[in-house]
This record gives C-alpha cells, sequence and structure tokens, in this order.
C-alpha cells in the first residue's frame, strides 16, 4: 500500500475509491457487532455470500458485516441499500427468499419488517423505525454505512479529511480553538470539558506529551465504546492523532478492556492500515507532525477506568488510583502531561474539525453540547443504543425510542451512570439529559449507561447490587472505600433478606458521607449514590423492609413466600410436576399446598399455573394461610368443572 505524502495524495485516494463504486447499485449490510454475532450473524453472512453466488449477482451486489446499528434487541440486522430496506431478526435460513426476492425481484420479505408491537404497522425503512426515527444519529450512523475492518470504506465517507484539514490549512491553536469553541465535555463520566482539559496540557512545560483513549468499559449494561471501536475504530484513531496534533504530543494510547476481542482486534488492525497509509508515523501527510499508537490491554479492573488508575496500570504496575495534588492533564502517564478522553469523545473530534466547532455547540442545552450515545438497557421495550441530542427528555429516550416497559408493568426509574449513577423516579421523566441536570437531582451522565426498572424491581434491592459490585470493583487501597462499602453491603443485604433494624438508615448514612468526603479516587466517592438517591426517592421501600419486614415489590427472595389460594386450585398438577424442590404436596382431586420449608422461591410454581386458574400468588410481610385439613383439601368432580 503506497503512502500518502500529503492531503492531496489522501484527496486523490479517496476519489479513486470512490470511482470504482456505485451508491445506486445494491449492497447488504449485516450487524458484526458483538451482539448480533452471538445471535448468528456471522451465518447470515456466509449464507448472503452464498446464495449471491448461487444466484449469479456476485457481480452486482455487495455484502458486508458492520458495526452495531443499535437495535441490538431485534438482532441480527440487515439493510439493503440504497433502498434502506430493514429486516430484524434474520436468520441463515431467511437468506434464500430475501436475496431472490428483494434483490433479484425487488419484492419485500414481509414478516422480517418491523412490526409496531401495539398496531402492528410494519415499518420498511430503517429511518421510518420509531427506535431510529427520534434519535439523531451523527456517530452511530456511521456503523452501518462500513466495513469496521476496511479502511477504504472508512476513506470513502470522508475518513481522515478532518486530519488532513488540520495538518494541511490548520495550526495546532486552531484545532484546540475549535475544540473549546464546540464545548464538548468528556463522554466518559466526570464531563470535564474537554477544550480546557486539552490546553492545560499543550500550555504546560514539559515537552513530552500524551494522548490516551479510555476504552476500559466496565459499567454494567453499557457498551457504547465498545460499538464504536467494533465498528469505526478509524474515526477514534483519528480523534486521537488530531488530538496529538492539537497538544504537541508524539504518543497516543487505547486502553481497552481484554473482554471485548473484536474492539481489540479492529482497533489493531486500524492502527496498522494507518501505518501502512502513512496516517501513522513520522511527518504524516508530508507535515512536520509525527505520531504513532500503541494498544493496552487491561485486565478487566472497573477501578482501571479512573484516569490515574488507568495512567499506573499502562505504566505497567498494579491498577490503583493515585492523589491528585495535580491533575493528569499536567502531570499524568510517567510524570507527564497526558489527556484521557474517552472512546466517544474521541470520534467527535474528526466531526468538530471538519464541520467547526459552533455546529457541534448548536446542539444540546447551555452546559452539555452535542449528541450523547446510551446503552438502554433493563426492562424496557427497545433494548440496544440510542443516540441522541443532550437536552432531549428522559420520557422521550425510555417511550418514544424505548417503547416504553414492556407487558403492561409501570415504570419505577430509570438508573443512569452506571454504579456511581443514581436512581430517578417517574417524576423526573420530563427532565432534560444533560450532565448538570442529572447531577441536580441526585444522578449522573457517566458514560452512558440507561438501565431501565419497572414496578417489580426493588430499590434497596437495586442499592444492595451496585454496592455489592463496587465493593468487588474496589482496589482497596484506601480504608473508606475498602471497608465503608464493605460494611454498607453487610447492612444491605441483611435489610433484604428481613433482618434490617433501627438505625441501620442512618449508619447507612453516615458510611455514604465518610465513603464520599474521604475516599482516594471517583470510586469511592460516587459509590453511595444508588444508595442515597433510592433512599431519597424511594424511602418508604426502606421503611417496609426494615419495620414491617416486607419488600413492596415482592422481588427479595428472603422476605417473600409462594402460596396457593385453596379456592382457585384445581388440582390440575402442573406446579407439583414442575416444581424443582418437590415443595408442594397434593395429587388428583386434592388442593395442593407449597411445603414453605422445602421452598427455595423460585417463583416456578407461579409461572407455571395457568392463568384461568391464578391459584398460585406471592406475598410479602403476610402471614402464610394455616394449613387445611385432609376434609378441606378435596376437590369434587362439580368444582373441578366450575
Amino acid at each position: 500500500m503506497a503512502q500518502l505524502t500529503s492531503p492531496k495524495t489522501l484527496e486523490s485516494l479517496r476519489q479513486k475509491i470512490l470511482s470504482e463504486r456505485d451508491d445506486n447499485s445494491p449492497s447488504v449490510s449485516v450487524c458484526a457487532g458483538a451482539g448480533c454475532i452471538a445471535s448468528g450473524a456471522d451465518e447470515v453472512i456466509d449464507a448472503f455470500k452464498t446464495e449471491i453466488e448461487n444466484q449469479d449477482l456476485s457481480s452486482a451486489v455487495n455484502t458486508r458485516g458492520t458495526g452495531c446499528p443499535g437495535f441490538c434487541e431485534q438482532g441480527p440486522v440487515v439493510v439493503i441499500y440504497p433502498q434502506e430496506i430493514c429486516y430484524l431478526k434474520v436468520t441463515a435460513d431467511d437468506v434464500p427468499d430475501i436475496v431472490s426476492q428483494t434483490l433479484k425481484e425487488g419484492k419485500i420479505v414481509d414478516r422480517l419488517l418491523y412490526a409496531d408491537p401495539a398496531t402492528s404497522n410494519t415499518s420498511t425503512c430503517e429511518s421510518d423505525i420509531p427506535f431510529y426515527k427520534h434519535q439523531e444519529r451523527t456517530l452511530l450512523s456511521a456503523n452501518t454505512r462500513i466495513d469496521s475492518k476496511e479502511v477504504d470504506d472508512y476513506l470513502a465517507i470522508g475518513g481522515y479529511s478532518a486530519l488532513a484539514k488540520a495538518l494541511g490549512s490548520m495550526t495546532d491553536v486552531e484545532v484546540l480553538e475549535e475544540v473549546k469553541k464546540s464545548n464538548i465535555r468528556g463522554r466518559g463520566g466526570a464531563g470535564f470539558p474537554a477544550g480546557i482539559k486539552w490546553e492545560g496540557t499543550k500550555n504546560a512545560a514539559d515537552p513530552i506529551k500524551y494522548v490516551i483513549v479510555n476504552a476500559d468499559e466496565g459499567d454494567p449494561g453499557a457498551f457504547m465504546d465498545r460499538a464504536l471501536l467494533e465498528g469505526n475504530p478509524h474515526a477514534i484513531l483519528e480523534g486521537l492523532i488530531i488530538g496529538g496534533y492539537a497538544v504537541g504530543a508524539q504518543e497516543g494510547y487505547v486502553y481497552v478492556r481484554q473482554e471485548y476481542p473484536l474492539a481489540v482486534e479492529n482497533i489493531i488492525l486500524a492502527i496498522d492500515q494507518a501505518r501502512d497509509l502513512g496516517l501513522l508515523g513520522n511527518n504524516i501527510l508530508g507535515s512536520d507532525f509525527s505520531f504513532d499508537v500503541f494498544v493496552h490491554q487491561g485486565a478487566g479492573a472497573f477501578v482501571c477506568g479512573e484516569s490515574t488508575a488507568l495512567m499506573t496500570a499502562l505504566e505497567g504496575r498494579v491498577g490503583e488510583p493515585r492523589p491528585k495534588y495535580t491533575r493528569s492533564n499536567i502531570k499524568g502517564l510517567w510524570e507527564r502531561p497526558s489527556v484521557l478522553n474517552n472512546v466517544e469523545t474521541w470520534a467527535n473530534i474528526p466531526l468538530i474539525v471538519n464541520e467547526g466547532g459552533d455546529k457541534f455547540a448548536s446542539i444540546g442545552t447551555e452546559t452539555s453540547k452535542g449528541t450523547k450515545i446510551f446503552s438502554l438497557v433493563g426492562k424496557i421495550e427497545n433494548t440496544g443504543l440510542v443516540e441522541v441530542p443532550m437536552g432531549i427528555t428522559l420520557r422521550d429516550i425510555i417511550f418514544n425510542i424505548g417503547g416504553g416497559v414492556p407487558g403492561g408493568k409501570e415504570f419505577k426509574a430509570v438508573q443512569t451512570g452506571g454504579p456511581s449513577g443514581g436512581c430517578i423516579p417517574a417524576e423526573h421523566l420530563d427532565l432534560q439529559v444533560g450532565f448538570d441536570e442529572l447531577g441536580k437531582i441526585g444522578s449522573m451522565m457517566g458514560s452512558g449507561g440507561m438501565i431501565v426498572m419497572d414496578e417489580d424491581t426493588c430499590m434497596v434491592d437495586v442499592a444492595r447490587y451496585f454496592i455489592e459490585f463496587l465493593t468487588d470493583e474496589s482496589c482497596g487501597k484506601c480504608v473508606p472505600c475498602r471497608e465503608g462499602l464493605r460494611q454498607m453491603h453487610r447492612i444491605l443485604t441483611d435489610i433484604t433478606k428481613g433482618k434490617g433494624k433501627p438505625g441501620d438508615i442512618e449508619t447507612l448514612e453516615e458510611l455514604s458521607e465518610t465513603a464520599m468526603e474521604a475516599s482516594l479516587c471517583a470510586l469511592g466517592k460516587g459509590a453511595p449514590s444508588p444508595f442515597l438517591s433510592t433512599l431519597q426517592y424511594f424511602r418508604d421501600e426502606y421503611d417496609a423492609h426494615i419495620n414491617d419486614k416486607r419488600c413492596p415489590a415482592l422481588a427479595c427472595k428472603d422476605m417473600i413466600s409462594y402460596v396457593i389460594d385453596p379456592d382457585k386450585c384445581r388440582a390440575c398438577m402442573i406446579c407439583l410436576r414442575k416444581c424443582p424442590a418437590d415443595a408442594i404436596d397434593g395429587a388428583k382431586k386434592t388442593i395442593h399446598v407449597v411445603d414453605q420449608e422445602n421452598c427455595t422461591r423460585c417463583g416456578t410454581c407461579l409461572d407455571v399455573c395457568p392463568g384461568k386458574f391464578g391459584a398460585v400468588k406471592k406475598i410479602s410481610g403476610e402471614p402464610v394461610p394455616p394449613p387445611l385439613t385432609d376434609e378441606e383439601r378435596k376437590i369434587t368432580k362439580k368444582e373441578r368443572v366450575k
């Protein structure tokens, strides 16, 4: 591959690639993100290639595996261009019909279209599906347009034109000014203004500086960074090179967790391709700027998402945070000035350079600019990645895009910001999403995790879960985090087991205050947030657990019982046969009874009891009905018919 020696040669290569392509010719894009691969996307891609060849369409139809389009609930997702026909939950068995009907005859395979669960109306085009229609996709849109393993695809959509612009017609100061003008805030959690961070590094006296991609995405339910690294690694790489130019760095690092094998593979491949083209190395595009990038695979410690812990791990030491007597943009990696931003932040930089900081700043709220990618998971109809403008309401995300809570259940809360975030109740659904707006109500933006909860979710148990996660992930370096979280987890566990006692809440509040004030890093300082936010908005659930020994959501296993209503039991014996613990006593013509001592509270009896009977019910804080006599348990033929 010939090395590019100037912006002009880059543009010539781009035009050559475009001249060999026909945007009007049919092409098949199959999501090859990790989620869809787990659902059989590789088999679908192979089936397309085989079927297209069998039907003599190889010269006319291009097939490519792409990055995640976001609608993970419906994967594998297939989009047929140029018509933008979108097929969902495609299997290899569906491919012959798609090829013969859609690609050859222009007909639609109706059974594979999106169908609205409420109206059954179908949508043919991707942009007409409600999940996509209400988004503003500036980063994710490229995922479905390119093969992440083909640098030519990235070049064809304008890739590296921002780098050419920066090196060919802008000074480093001008690049920095555009980033500052955009008011982009770091998408990794704290939301610190990227331009100000970069300026601190640029103005630092030390001549050796570094730029770093934080791809250590460890929040439960979050996969935004993974999807970008898998689907469009060159965008992150281009942003990093531009950042290196702006601050005067000659080395960059990508810190990516080892549990993301496809993301690791794709970013390493992208770096190799960029080197081959001369977009990394000495005198990039004929300029005086030299820069290279290296990949470091993290071992999966959640604490390494914290800036100083990440840099310590990059240095080859145990990933533990260190005191920030001086900010890491002044004294970071190997005590040198270092800019650390997450994947999504770096991916936005080429857009800012190409389109100008003002355009980026025109989107969003007064203090939160641009778009933001969220992973929408939990008790939600449409699970997946959504990219929306800052300032959109939680209601719009959850109900217009997410489709609301399934099964006719009531929305209860949404947890944002990862383990250190907070739970937001229904009363704040009309809140605009932004860094400061979420912070004011006890939550945070974080990296973009958004977990929806319904009426069956116990908020005390939610706090226990996240505190347990953070207890396990604490590096143990400082006492307030190491011991404080351990004690918080013990108390919350006791509460969910019906062993809570008066004074527990006050003790939890004291431990929270200590952790927030005295912990060394953001993990410990933010760890009490799940408890504090659930206590703020759902205090009644804590009181019920402690005072009444009752779980209002009927979720805490040790506080519930399963009983059979004798007036509704028809002795069908289904629950008796299905119970894995043999905890149900009964027979033909005999009302069934749950043996409470042997019951493991798995809920199988409730799940299998025919809905027309509804004999099994779950209770909490109520006395178990007294046993019936043998005579009372008999069911006559007349009663069974009734």
